[in-house]
């Protein structure tokens, strides 16, 4: 599945150039199982192709791009396909995801007021949360959510979001453009960090839950 994946991945940037790049990733952003560690590098190789497609029989759409151009178009891509999942969060809604915490929310461990504390948390962070989330793995879509939900000024909202993924585009596009033929190890780069971030999501987790449980033995000691 992940091959087939790949190699449509490869027809779109190889026929619609710049603008299948863009469309990759807001697909990415909304659809993360599109993964970008597959579409960016892949675009810095056909970027860096055309640049020596004077001596070679290229694609006309390797022809016409260039690393930078590529680098641009993804970019632009991130940040439509963040505004996306924006919208969707902020129409949803505060009021809505506290009602659904409130009704659902014990099938979680999760109540009112560890919403309230998370909300506090992202309007003290947001900006760090959104500029250094756009570099992460895993959180780089997710983030988009919260701010959405706290209605983040939108003017801060696409500026960040615009440093934090022009950020990992020119780091995974270029590695890309170097590394040639052997662009797909750009991934296994990628899936080695992914797993550290899998691993630091855990420990937060079972930390949560840890806390969780000490409380509430506190709580039933103090009730006996």
């Amino acid at each position: 599945m992940l091959g087939d994946l790949a190699n449509w991945v490869q027809d779109v940037i190889n026929q619609f150039g710049y603008f299948g790049v863009a469309l990759l990733v807001i697909i990415e952003n909304v659809f993360p199982p599109i993964p970008s560690e597959i579409v960016l590098p892949f675009a810095g190789f056909v970027a860096q192709q055309g640049a020596g497609a004077a001596n070679a029989a290229a694609d006309a759409a390797q022809s016409d791009t260039t690393v930078v151009g590529m680098m641009i178009a993804a970019t632009v891509g991130s940040v439509v396909g963040a505004l996306i999942l924006y919208f969707v969060s902020a129409a949803i809604g505060p009021e809505r995801l506290r009602a659904f915490v409130e009704r659902f929310g014990k099938w979680f461990g999760v109540k009112s007021t560890d919403l309230v504390r998370a909300e506090a948390w992202f309007d003290r962070r947001s900006t760090a949360a959104v500029l250094v989330g756009r570099c992460v793995p895993l959180i780089r879509s997710i983030v988009s959510i919260p701010a959405g939900f706290r209605r983040m000024k939108l003017t801060s909202f696409v500026v960040l979001t615009a440093i934090g993924s022009a950020v990992w585009n020119i780091a995974l596009i270029g590695a890309g453009a170097v590394l040639g033929d052997q662009w797909e190890r750009v991934g296994e780069y990628v899936g080695i960090f992914q797993w550290l971030v899998i691993g630091a999501i855990l420990v937060l987790l079972v930390r949560f839950v840890v806390s969780r449980v000490k409380n509430r033995q506190r709580q039933n000691s103090a009730t006996s």
